[in-house]
């Protein structure tokens, strides 16, 4: 795993806007997964700012989305799919048809989560970005999510929903289900990078990079992936580096 860390917001979102970019460069039809949330908007800004004025072009590529929500109404302004259009895609070029996302709507949510994971991985997405949740959780999949689990519908815990609700007018409306990539699916994904904002996220940052690989803490599978770039601020980076000079303080004893 490489890890990355930046000493400022700005610093964060040039360094993963230029894997991006390399990534956008890299060939005809490249196949991008997106995430939402607080980490990856600043990502976004500078990406839309290439777009505009260094020509970064997004035309030829295709994206899929980690999670919905399941449970806002189609034209609710918090749907992924629309936060998505709204902060990156509908302002950099990607052609609204090659944004691709799981029906929530759908009739049969179980049949549509099995429609949109055989989607996911016969499109062999080459870069997905990722956050990390303050329990450990990667896209939708909270503690306790098998390491192999496809897309499916997930009952939010309530860590998640109160670190959601900043989005929302009141806590009582953030849904409690969401359809998500499963692990076993995002894990098929052929570079993995992953941003980490926040002294809230030291915590879970320590876990992922010292812990014990283990379903408790749905991230740490990421050790076993082949390519991950971990992107951390100072402050989710501090645990770590705390962890280490103790480590070193104790060795030279």
């Amino acid at each position: 795993m490489e890890v990355v860390v930046a000493s400022n917001t700005d610093e964060m979102a040039a360094r993963t806007a230029d894997i991006v970019d390399a990534f956008l460069r890299s060939g005809p039809s490249p196949v991008l997964g997106l995430a939402t949330g607080a980490s990856v908007q600043p990502l976004y800004r500078e990406l839309v700012r290439r777009h505009r004025e260094e020509s970064l072009s997004f035309a030829t590529a295709r994206a899929f989305l980690l999670d919905e929500y399941v449970g806002l109404d189609a034209g609710h302004p918090q749907l992924y799919r629309h936060v998505v259009r709204t902060q990156l895609t509908g302002q950099v070029g990607l052609p609204p048809a090659c944004l691709y996302s799981p029906d929530v709507h759908a009739t049969d949510l179980e049949e549509e989560c099995a429609r949109y994971d055989g989607r996911v991985r016969r499109a062999r997405i080459g870069l997905q970005i990722l956050g990390i949740g303050r329990n450990g959780h990667l896209a939708f999949n909270e503690p306790g999510s098998a390491f192999d689990s496809p897309t499916r519908v997930v009952r939010l815990t309530e860590t998640t929903r109160a670190d959601n609700a900043r989005f929302f007018g009141n806590p009582d409306e953030v849904p409690r289900r969401a359809m998500t990539q499963g692990l076993g699916t995002i894990m098929e994904a052929g570079h993995l990078m992953v941003i980490a904002s926040g002294a809230a996220k030291a915590a879970p940052v320590l876990k992922v990079l010292r812990g014990p690989i283990a379903e408790t803490v749905p991230a740490s599978i990421l050790r076993t992936h082949p390519r991950v770039t971990l992107v951390l601020d100072a402050q989710a980076a501090d645990a770590v580096m705390n962890c280490d000079v103790a480590r070193m303080r104790s060795a030279t004893r």
